[in-house]
């Protein structure tokens, strides 16, 4: 969804328009497309997913991934002056809880939860 947000923001940008700034560098590689990287520049890797096979590891894992999640979208609302964008970014810090409240229970019950 970011991605594509990205992309409807940035669609009409052309190499010499002031608002380019330092989308330059990603620009040159991708041009408009949709490409999942993170600010830092590193591309979304499966690597970065942490599964041991342990019900309460797991879901540990998973909420620190939410509130990390929820955290990202906290700095993109900082960020934004657009109405539309913040409202979608909103949409999504509100199903990062969500998720962190349902694997919280799902961890409180040892995974026997029925979420």
């Amino acid at each position: 969804m970011i991605g594509t947000i990205v992309y409807q923001l940035t669609r009409n940008l052309s190499e010499t328009d002031p608002r380019m700034g330092n989308f330059a560098p990603y620009f040159t590689d991708h041009g408009s497309g949709v490409y999942p990287v993170a600010a830092s520049g590193s591309p979304w890797s499966a690597a970065t997913i942490g599964v041991k096979g342990d019900i309460i590891c797991d879901l540990t894992e998973d909420l620190a991934a939410e509130q990390k999640a929820r955290v990202t979208y906290d700095n993109i609302l900082r960020q934004s002056d657009d109405p539309d964008v913040s409202d979608v970014i909103r949409f999504l810090r509100e199903r990062e809880i969500v998720h962190f409240q349902r694997f919280g229970e799902a961890k409180r019950t040892n995974g026997t939860c029925r979420c």
